[in-house]
């Protein structure tokens, strides 16, 4: 009877979801008879909310390269299955959570947006004054969908793909929605205390990585981690092109976050560009001076490295200050690696030092480099003279931390009592593309398993 509920629940709960969707009337777009809308900056906002989306497939690719060849399939599907549980959880509670209206400064109302009530025909975004509304929510839908995927990497290899989507709707009702709220609402007491996060360092990168450091500690280590087996990447071809795909949407990520086709946007595109560049360059020579050689993954964990350090400060920080906030984040990181692989903590894909601990070192860097002459709607940092910011930034680190952290290991442990979140040793072992999906995917070769029947397809490299 259980195993029969837990194989139903989902589907009825779409169901559910679908029919009520009926009952919701249909309302006009919002009248723009005043002519408050700019046509540049809904065409910007439309590509960068595509350039975001793209994220996600691009962090399956890169993830997917990394993990051993019989769970590629089961990590990239981790990630990208986000963008259809949270896409509907947003429609349905998730929007009116992180920007509905505020309930003292912790959390949206539900009802005011539910089912997208009045997204269509509502006045825009306060922020966002010259693009519709629904846009407004499908440009912030983008960031929302990408978080959770992002934990996918700490937890790969044996986390069961059913708990893990219990996961995604938990995470981003929990962890993802508050600190939207905290952080991006002008209500929000983040917000109120002068904290400034550009385009998701506290919300996206800093939220990821705790849970993802807590997912590892409940999930605790593989059978190979427990050996010192080495795993080579599955595929380092796919890691290139998930960090060439990252690269190129993280360009909507930060300079979309100006909401606008205008110069800040400009400042947001450079500066994202040029610390993701620095950041490369840093960790492959910083490998160099270890005595290793430079490599293809090096180069591309390091580029992403600069482009999470630099999300939260992109719109507030000068083009030069973006070169050393790029290779001090790499730096950082790169040694958290050299020092969790020393551990006994199996964050596979070191989502935690990389996400977690680049997000906080973008985080107070713009405590110390931003400038409201970069940005007058900003503040200036320590290094212009204004040691306050830099601690206001710093007292919202903590929060975020402990906040994400804290609920997000209570979320793996009680999934435990729902659904199991580990996968046996046997589906361990046999690969999660095969124990959790029926397919694998191996040398070029994709086999979709069919009963005792096994369909084979070439794949071409």
């Amino acid at each position: 009877m259980t195993a029969t509920i837990k194989k139903t629940a989902p589907f009825v709960i779409l169901a559910i979801v679908s029919i009520s969707a009926l009952l919701i009337p249909s309302l006009p777009g919002f009248d723009d008879k005043g002519k408050v809308y700019n046509s540049a900056d809904i065409a910007w906002v439309l590509v960068s909310t595509a350039l975001v989306f793209l994220m996600t497939p691009a962090l399956a690719f890169f993830y997917g390269g990394m993990v051993h060849r019989k769970n590629v399939l089961s990590t990239m599907m981790k990630s990208v299955v986000a963008a259809g549980i949270v896409s509907v959880l947003w429609v349905v509670v998730g929007y009116s959570l992180c920007f509905g209206k505020s309930i003292n400064g912790v959390i949206g109302d539900p009802r005011t947006h539910f089912f997208f009530k009045d997204v269509l025909s509502g006045a825009p975004w306060s922020l966002a004054p010259t693009i519709p509304l629904l846009l407004f929510s499908l440009f912030q839908l983008m960031f929302a969908i990408i978080t959770p995927g992002l934990v996918v990497g700490a937890v790969a290899e044996r986390v069961r793909f059913t708990s893990y989507t219990l996961f995604i709707v938990f995470f981003s009702l929990f962890v993802y929605a508050p600190l939207a709220h905290w952080t991006w609402h002008p209500d929000g007491f983040l917000a109120k205390m002068g904290v400034l996060d550009f385009a998701g360092g506290t919300v996206v990168h800093i939220s990821a990585g705790c849970a993802a450091l807590a997912g590892a500690i409940v999930l605790k280590r593989r059978k190979a981690h427990e050996i010192n087996k080495e795993i080579p990447p599955a595929n380092i071809p796919y890691v290139l092109i998930g960090t060439g795909l990252l690269w190129f949407g993280w360009f909507g990520f930060n300079a979309g976050s100006a909401l606008g086709s205008n110069t800040l946007a400009i400042t947001a595109f450079a500066t994202t560009n040029i610390a993701a560049a620095a950041a490369g360059l840093s960790w492959m020579f910083f490998d160099v001076l270890q005595g290793k050689k430079p490599s293809v993954l090096g180069f591309c964990i390091g580029a992403v490295v600069g482009l999470v350090a630099i999300t939260p400060a992109a719109g507030y920080v000068a083009i030069p200050q973006s070169i050393f906030i790029g290779t001090i984040a790499a730096i950082i990181s790169n040694v958290a690696v050299h020092l969790k692989s020393k551990s006994k903590l199996d964050d596979v894909l070191d989502v935690f030092p990389c996400h977690g601990l680049g997000g906080m070192v973008g985080m107070l860097l713009t405590g110390v480099f931003a400038t409201k002459s970069v940005n007058p709607a900003g503040n200036d940092g320590w290094f212009y003279g204004n040691p306050t910011f830099f601690f206001t930034q710093l007292k919202a680190l903590v929060i975020v931390v402990l906040y994400s952290f804290t609920v997000s290991y209570l979320i793996f442990r009680a999934m435990n009592f729902i659904v199991p979140i580990r996968v046996s040793e046997e589906d361990e072992e046999i690969g999660l593309d095969a124990s959790q999906h029926n397919e694998e995917y191996l040398q070029g070769t994709l086999l979709v398993h069919q009963g005792d029947m096994i369909s084979e397809m070439v794949i071409k490299q």
